[in-house]
């Protein structure tokens, strides 16, 4: 059609041939295979050149809706083959956001493949991986690693450093702004612990610090959410180890203490994807999160 379109609009199969860069032969014969297959005659010869017949008129109109879509078509075809368009969804712990990292990897992705769409949304940790391998994400920022990780491709991306949040009546919170605290000085505290059977991460964490420290924790009421956790600490239930980069949630009655000493825990945060997703667009991701992770010299929350 974009032979036929270039000889109608030259008149002249010859001038056609080296528009197009090509030979004449070649030129006519397609004009006439698009003949035969059309069942009609698009041009009538003339001394010097060629003029459409009124099908000749009527397919051109047509093209020249039809060879714009075709070449929007073929671009459109070839992003998405090469990551540059298509979709990510994406699943995050509900802890995920808050580190930095996360907010930030998403725009840079934004910026560079602007014709890809994202969607995010949130998911328990145990929700995330089971989702992951029933198609309804793509990727998983995730905090806990799963028990079963077959078939599921995990990048570790960064840790950062768990801290205490504390009811702001509470007399650590005070000695907390005069002197930094070890987690030894909270083995007399109640713990409230995120749910073990939603995110074992962040409880196992808790816990094993404790157990690094000297000490067993009690453990208070267990939260469905890391909200709630924040929620019972104001509350004056009892303090709760979190991830540093939560501390960006404001909650009246809880102050952030970062701990000192010897037993530094850390909390994970890592990306799960399907092992050998076809999506180009899904690579790009994961290759920019894993190359942004790579780069960063220090933990960001």
């Amino acid at each position: 059609m974009r032979y036929f379109a270039v000889t109608a609009e030259e008149g002249h199969i010859t001038r056609a041939a080296e528009r197009l860069n090509m030979q004449q032969p070649p030129l006519s014969r397609q004009i006439k295979a698009l003949e035969r297959e059309l069942g009609v005659q698009l041009f009538r010869r003339k001394a010097r050149g060629v003029e459409l017949t009124d099908a000749g008129h009527t397919l051109l109109q047509a093209s020249r809706d039809i060879l714009p879509r075709v070449q929007r078509a073929i671009e459109a075809t070839q992003r998405t083959a090469q990551g540059e368009q298509g979709q990510v969804r994406i699943g995050a712990a509900p802890t995920a956001p808050f580190n930095s990292f996360v907010p930030r990897v998403i725009r840079a992705f934004r910026e560079a493949f602007p014709r890809v769409t994202l969607t995010i949304e949130e998911s328990l940790s145990h929700d995330l991986f089971q989702r992951l391998r029933d198609d309804q994400i793509d990727v998983a920022f995730y905090r806990s690693p799963p028990a079963d990780g077959a078939g599921l491709k995990l990048d570790s991306l960064l840790t950062e450093p768990m801290i205490m949040a504390v009811p702001i009546g509470n007399p650590l919170a005070k000695s907390a702004r005069r002197s930094k605290l070890s987690l030894r000085d909270f083995a007399d505290e109640t713990f409230i612990v995120y749910g073990r059977r939603l995110g074992p991460g962040l409880y196992d964490a808790t816990v094993g610090a404790c157990h690094d420290a000297g000490f067993s924790p009690r453990l208070g009421q267990e939260a469905p959410r890391i909200v709630s956790t924040l929620n019972l600490v104001a509350a004056g239930l009892g303090v709760a180890m979190v991830p540093a980069s939560l501390q960006h949630m404001k909650v009246d009655g809880v102050r952030y203490c970062p701990l000192s000493g010897p037993v530094q825990p850390k909390a994970l945060l890592a990306l799960a994807s399907r092992r050998g997703d076809p999506s180009a667009s899904v690579r790009q991701f994961l290759k920019l999160v894993v190359r942004m992770a790579a780069a960063s010299s220090r933990p960001s929350f």
